[in-house]
């Protein structure tokens, strides 16, 4: 068969090896990252990348979404003649994970937040740390002098204390060198910030699957044509409505 992915760039090191060895042609298109702090943004950019494939003259067998429910964001999101297969996850880290029960275990084994670093994030985003303490900063004195940038960064710095773990999934698909750099970076930034540090091995069951097409209902919603993903309050995350055909043409 041949699938479209579409994904938050989060995964794009592990998507490529994975479809590598998935036995169905596996095209890829990325988006930016970040997309879940903005959830009508990300729902608006999924649509288009979603329309832009229908367009296109290939037949896929069916779209592949690289994302969780991502704040919601996801929801509402249909096709007009292609399947959309959804992974049945609430974020990226329980793709990364493995599960949805995996990261159920994880989120409930710990007492305070979890901030999550991974390959993908710590590459291409600054993550809280000494680094983008110091360069966010920098740019508040540019922009509002020394008094007003202190009282910015004392502002942004306060969400930190909702957290006292920062744990690195290492999802085992890339070098061990890597690896070493990113663990070396992430307990640089939990001293500073004066978290605990974990490093989870995570799991490339549920991404293997998606790419393998073996879409089982416990962890995957299959969308026909014409229906949408909603969020349930239940261990399913997200469930299939059918969409009113006024409603078929843009979310």
């Amino acid at each position: 068969m041949i699938f479209k992915f579409i994904g938050c760039k989060i995964f794009m090191r592990e998507t490529y090896l994975l479809a590598a060895h998935s036995p169905h042609v596996v095209d890829t298109l990325w988006l930016e990252q970040q997309l879940h702090n903005e959830p009508e943004k990300l729902r608006r950019t999924v649509r288009q990348a979603i329309d832009q494939v229908e367009a296109e003259k290939v037949n896929y067998d069916a779209i592949l979404l690289g994302y969780g429910l991502c704040s919601n964001g996801i929801a509402g999101l249909h096709t007009q003649r292609t399947p959309l297969v959804v992974p049945r996850a609430h974020d990226c880290i329980t793709v990364m994970l493995g599960s949805k029960e995996r990261y159920a275990q994880e989120f409930h084994g710990h007492d305070g937040g979890i901030y999550w670093y991974s390959p993908g994030w710590i590459k291409d985003n600054m993550q809280p740390g000494p680094e983008r303490y110091h360069n966010t900063r920098r740019q508040y004195v540019e922009k509002y002098g020394e008094e007003n940038a202190d009282f910015l960064m004392e502002s942004e710095q306060a969400w930190f204390q909702s957290y006292s773990l920062g744990a690195y999934v290492d999802t085992g698909l890339t070098d061990p060198a890597g690896v070493e750099q990113d663990i070396a970076y992430t307990k640089r930034c939990t001293d500073w910030l004066k978290w605990n540090f974990d490093r989870l091995h995570g799991s490339s069951a549920l991404m293997e699957a998606l790419l393998d097409g073996c879409w089982n209902d416990a962890d995957f919603l299959v969308l026909a044509p014409g229906q949408s993903a909603r969020m349930t309050a239940d261990e399913r995350i997200v469930t299939a409505i059918t969409l009113p055909n006024s409603q078929k043409v843009a979310v």
